[in-house]
Protein backbone atom coordinates (compact mmCIF):
# COMPACT_ATOMS: atom_id res chain seq x y z
CA UNK A 1 0.00 0.00 0.00
CA UNK A 2 1.43 3.29 -0.93
CA UNK A 3 1.49 6.25 0.88
CA UNK A 4 -1.16 8.12 -1.31
CA UNK A 5 -3.77 5.07 -0.56
CA UNK A 6 -3.17 5.36 2.94
CA UNK A 7 -3.81 8.96 2.53
CA UNK A 8 -6.94 8.56 0.54
CA UNK A 9 -8.52 6.44 2.86
CA UNK A 10 -7.59 8.73 6.15
CA UNK A 11 -9.50 11.50 3.65
CA UNK A 12 -12.52 9.16 3.47
CA UNK A 13 -12.16 8.77 7.24
CA UNK A 14 -11.82 12.28 7.74
CA UNK A 15 -14.91 12.50 6.00
CA UNK A 16 -16.68 9.93 7.54
CA UNK A 17 -16.18 11.33 10.44
CA UNK A 18 -18.63 14.16 10.05
CA UNK A 19 -21.05 12.48 11.30
CA UNK A 20 -19.81 13.09 15.18
CA UNK A 21 -20.93 16.49 14.44
CA UNK A 22 -24.63 15.18 12.66
CA UNK A 23 -27.60 15.62 15.28
CA UNK A 24 -30.50 13.46 15.67
CA UNK A 25 -33.56 14.53 17.12
CA UNK A 26 -32.98 12.14 19.80
CA UNK A 27 -31.10 12.47 23.22
CA UNK A 28 -28.86 11.35 25.88
CA UNK A 29 -29.36 10.36 29.00
CA UNK A 30 -27.84 13.59 29.89
CA UNK A 31 -30.25 15.55 27.78
CA UNK A 32 -27.32 16.44 25.33
CA UNK A 33 -28.19 15.80 21.37
CA UNK A 34 -27.19 12.68 19.82
CA UNK A 35 -25.23 12.54 16.97
CA UNK A 36 -25.60 10.38 13.91
CA UNK A 37 -22.05 8.67 14.78
CA UNK A 38 -23.31 8.06 18.39
CA UNK A 39 -26.45 6.51 16.94
CA UNK A 40 -24.67 4.07 14.84
CA UNK A 41 -22.66 3.12 18.06
CA UNK A 42 -25.71 2.25 19.86
CA UNK A 43 -26.77 0.75 16.72
CA UNK A 44 -23.97 -1.66 16.56
CA UNK A 45 -23.84 -2.32 20.29
CA UNK A 46 -27.33 -3.50 19.83
CA UNK A 47 -26.78 -5.65 17.55
CA UNK A 48 -23.65 -7.92 19.32
CA UNK A 49 -25.90 -7.84 22.11
CA UNK A 50 -28.34 -10.20 20.60
CA UNK A 51 -26.10 -11.67 18.29
CA UNK A 52 -26.40 -15.43 20.12
CA UNK A 53 -29.87 -14.89 18.81
CA UNK A 54 -28.94 -14.66 15.11
CA UNK A 55 -29.38 -17.63 13.30
CA UNK A 56 -28.26 -17.61 10.26
CA UNK A 57 -27.44 -14.45 9.85
CA UNK A 58 -23.95 -13.12 8.59
CA UNK A 59 -22.78 -10.87 11.61
CA UNK A 60 -19.59 -9.32 10.25
CA UNK A 61 -21.96 -8.28 6.98
CA UNK A 62 -25.06 -7.23 9.09
CA UNK A 63 -22.18 -5.13 11.07
CA UNK A 64 -20.85 -3.50 8.18
CA UNK A 65 -24.44 -2.32 7.30
CA UNK A 66 -25.00 -0.54 10.35
CA UNK A 67 -21.70 0.78 10.32
CA UNK A 68 -22.38 2.43 6.83
CA UNK A 69 -26.28 2.86 6.82
CA UNK A 70 -26.31 6.38 7.62
CA UNK A 71 -22.61 7.75 6.58
CA UNK A 72 -24.73 9.83 3.44
CA UNK A 73 -25.84 11.85 6.29
CA UNK A 74 -22.36 13.42 6.98
CA UNK A 75 -23.10 15.87 4.45
CA UNK A 76 -26.71 17.30 4.60
CA UNK A 77 -27.32 15.80 8.31
CA UNK A 78 -30.11 13.81 9.34
CA UNK A 79 -33.54 13.97 8.73
CA UNK A 80 -35.81 13.27 11.60
CA UNK A 81 -38.23 10.31 10.82
CA UNK A 82 -41.11 11.91 12.13
CA UNK A 83 -40.77 14.53 9.47
CA UNK A 84 -39.92 11.68 6.62
CA UNK A 85 -42.65 12.41 4.29
CA UNK A 86 -41.43 16.30 4.42
CA UNK A 87 -38.20 14.33 2.44
CA UNK A 88 -38.87 12.22 0.05
CA UNK A 89 -36.19 12.37 -1.74
CA UNK A 90 -34.46 11.57 1.70
CA UNK A 91 -32.79 8.46 0.29
CA UNK A 92 -31.74 9.62 -3.26
CA UNK A 93 -29.71 12.54 -1.30
CA UNK A 94 -28.19 10.24 0.87
CA UNK A 95 -27.22 8.08 -1.77
CA UNK A 96 -25.90 11.35 -3.67
CA UNK A 97 -23.80 12.48 -0.42
CA UNK A 98 -22.48 8.77 0.45
CA UNK A 99 -20.88 8.65 -2.89
CA UNK A 100 -19.09 11.70 -2.50
CA UNK A 101 -18.10 10.84 0.80
CA UNK A 102 -16.40 8.18 -0.51
CA UNK A 103 -15.00 9.28 -3.28
CA UNK A 104 -11.52 9.10 -2.06
CA UNK A 105 -11.80 4.87 -1.64
CA UNK A 106 -10.54 2.66 -4.19
CA UNK A 107 -12.83 1.15 -6.49
CA UNK A 108 -13.60 -1.97 -4.91
CA UNK A 109 -14.51 -0.93 -1.72
CA UNK A 110 -16.31 1.93 -2.77
CA UNK A 111 -18.60 -0.56 -4.86
CA UNK A 112 -18.93 -2.71 -1.97
CA UNK A 113 -19.81 -0.16 0.86
CA UNK A 114 -22.41 1.44 -1.62
CA UNK A 115 -23.71 -2.51 -2.23
CA UNK A 116 -24.02 -2.87 1.23
CA UNK A 117 -25.93 0.52 1.83
CA UNK A 118 -28.19 -0.30 -1.01
CA UNK A 119 -28.79 -3.32 0.14
CA UNK A 120 -29.84 -1.74 3.34
CA UNK A 121 -31.98 0.66 1.76
CA UNK A 122 -34.20 -1.80 0.00
CA UNK A 123 -34.18 -4.16 2.80
CA UNK A 124 -33.39 -6.57 -0.09
CA UNK A 125 -30.89 -9.55 2.27
CA UNK A 126 -31.35 -10.76 5.87
CA UNK A 127 -28.93 -8.83 7.29
CA UNK A 128 -30.61 -5.75 5.60
CA UNK A 129 -34.14 -6.55 6.84
CA UNK A 130 -32.15 -7.49 10.43
CA UNK A 131 -30.35 -3.87 10.69
CA UNK A 132 -33.63 -1.88 9.38
CA UNK A 133 -35.39 -3.89 12.31
CA UNK A 134 -32.22 -2.94 14.91
CA UNK A 135 -32.19 0.84 13.94
CA UNK A 136 -35.73 1.53 14.51
CA UNK A 137 -35.23 -0.46 17.69
CA UNK A 138 -32.37 1.63 18.81
CA UNK A 139 -33.81 5.02 17.90
CA UNK A 140 -36.87 3.64 19.54
CA UNK A 141 -34.80 2.94 23.05
CA UNK A 142 -33.07 6.05 22.44
CA UNK A 143 -36.02 7.98 22.94
CA UNK A 144 -37.14 5.74 25.64
CA UNK A 145 -34.12 6.25 27.45
CA UNK A 146 -33.14 9.93 26.69
CA UNK A 147 -34.08 13.19 28.70
CA UNK A 148 -36.58 14.48 25.79
CA UNK A 149 -38.09 17.34 25.58
CA UNK A 150 -41.53 18.07 27.26
CA UNK A 151 -44.03 18.05 24.22
CA UNK A 152 -41.85 14.76 22.34
CA UNK A 153 -44.02 12.32 20.98
CA UNK A 154 -44.02 8.73 22.71
CA UNK A 155 -47.06 7.93 20.57
CA UNK A 156 -44.92 8.41 17.05
CA UNK A 157 -43.20 5.92 18.49
CA UNK A 158 -45.25 2.84 18.65
CA UNK A 159 -46.03 2.59 15.27
CA UNK A 160 -42.33 3.46 13.96
CA UNK A 161 -40.68 0.87 11.84
CA UNK A 162 -43.30 -1.61 13.05
CA UNK A 163 -42.74 -2.95 9.50
CA UNK A 164 -39.36 -4.24 10.08
CA UNK A 165 -39.57 -4.66 13.57
CA UNK A 166 -42.26 -7.32 13.02
CA UNK A 167 -40.14 -9.49 10.74
CA UNK A 168 -38.73 -11.64 12.74
CA UNK A 169 -39.75 -12.91 16.36
CA UNK A 170 -36.35 -11.85 18.34
CA UNK A 171 -36.85 -8.17 16.82
CA UNK A 172 -40.74 -8.46 17.71
CA UNK A 173 -40.22 -9.89 21.06
CA UNK A 174 -37.64 -7.23 21.67
CA UNK A 175 -39.96 -4.35 20.50
CA UNK A 176 -42.96 -5.56 22.75
CA UNK A 177 -40.79 -4.70 25.56
CA UNK A 178 -39.37 -1.20 24.65
CA UNK A 179 -43.15 -0.60 23.73
CA UNK A 180 -44.12 -1.45 26.83
CA UNK A 181 -41.64 1.53 28.27
CA UNK A 182 -42.99 3.87 25.33
CA UNK A 183 -46.38 3.23 26.98
CA UNK A 184 -45.22 4.39 30.24
CA UNK A 185 -43.46 7.51 29.16
CA UNK A 186 -46.80 8.50 26.81
CA UNK A 187 -48.78 8.25 29.88
CA UNK A 188 -46.13 10.36 31.88
CA UNK A 189 -46.74 13.21 29.31
CA UNK A 190 -49.93 12.67 28.86
CA UNK A 191 -50.93 13.85 32.61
Amino acid sequence: MTITEIERRLDFLREASKLKDVLRRSFTQDGQPESTAEHTWGLCLLVITFADYLEGIDLLRLLKICILHDLGEAIHGDVPAISIEASLNKSKQEREDLLTVMAPLPDDLRTEFLELWDEYENASTPEARMAKAFDKIETIWQHNTGVNPPDFDHQFNLTYGRRYTDHSTLTRAIRDVIDQETLRNAEKISF
